[in-house]
């Protein structure tokens, strides 16, 4: 219990640092600026606390009612404090793909997410070290080392992904027929429910920012079986155009199946 509310004082910090950050930049800095360093800080914030929790998760034995209410608080508060943000590079290619944003300006948001998830890594590295919980000290004593994240095969990890994120994107699409105190809190339930189907399998990610710096680390697979899994699943499932054929397809195949 003791590296439970270490984690959760670990957890409190960051979002505290990042949201600081985040009201000093509304404040002092103009227009586009302020919209990459709040990408920046809120991707940080995602990766720092995603790390955390993954942590706690492989090292503590959590009740599941613990780890899954853990999981929605955390969520309702990155949905309350990320503002415009998406910290999601599938989001940026997307944008740009309708013709929202530039290719450049996708590109340098994109860079800007995977610079932050890169510091959040070696954020959470520098925390573990002080040795602040018994859970952070053994971490650091076998040097940080990230076990094999996949409960199935490539593939499978890749199709949890693709899948996860069509949900996600599914959501986000019609999330706005809700009630705008509700939307938080619905997208937070589908999040968590998603994390608990599918993280036994591929960690349930979706996002590859967030895989670069929690996943991409771990030994067990090559870095193209990663990108794979973690950069070309969650795009393609964030694509509009994939999402409306894959519904297509699901309708034709129970067209079919009911002949």
């Amino acid at each position: 219990m003791a590296d439970l509310w270490v984690s959760l004082g670990v957890l409190a910090a960051a979002v505290l640092l990042c949201e600081a950050t985040r009201r000093a930049a509304a404040r002092f800095l103009p227009g586009v600026c302020w919209i990459y360093l709040l990408e920046a800080a809120s991707t940080f914030q995602l990766c720092c606390c995603t790390q955390e929790l993954k942590l706690l998760a492989e090292s503590v034995r959590l009740d599941l009612s613990i780890s899954l209410t853990l999981t929605y608080v955390v969520t309702v508060v990155h949905l309350s404090t990320f503002r415009e943000a998406t910290c999601n590079p599938a989001a940026a290619l997307e944008r740009a793909c309708r013709g929202a944003a530039s290719g450049r300006a996708a590109a340098l948001l994109i860079a800007v997410q995977l610079g932050a998830a890169v510091a959040a890594r070696y954020f959470a590295a520098s925390v573990w070290s002080l040795g602040l919980s018994d859970m952070h000290r053994q971490h650091q004593k076998f040097g940080f080392r990230c076990i094999d994240p996949l409960g199935g095969t490539v593939l499978e990890a890749a199709a949890v992904e693709l899948a996860c994120a069509f949900a996600v994107q599914a959501t986000a699409m019609h999330i706005h027929k809700l009630e705008e105190k509700l939307r938080v809190h619905v997208f937070a339930a589908v999040i968590t429910a998603l994390v608990y189907t599918g993280g036994s399998i591929s960690g349930a990610i979706f996002n590859p920012a967030l895989a670069f710096s929690v996943q991409f680390p771990c030994s067990g697979h090559t870095y193209l079986e990663y990108c794979f899994i973690y950069w070309l699943g969650p795009t393609l499932g964030n694509d509009p155009v994939f999402i409306r054929f894959l519904l297509f397809l699901s309708v034709l195949i129970c067209v079919l199946a009911s002949y």
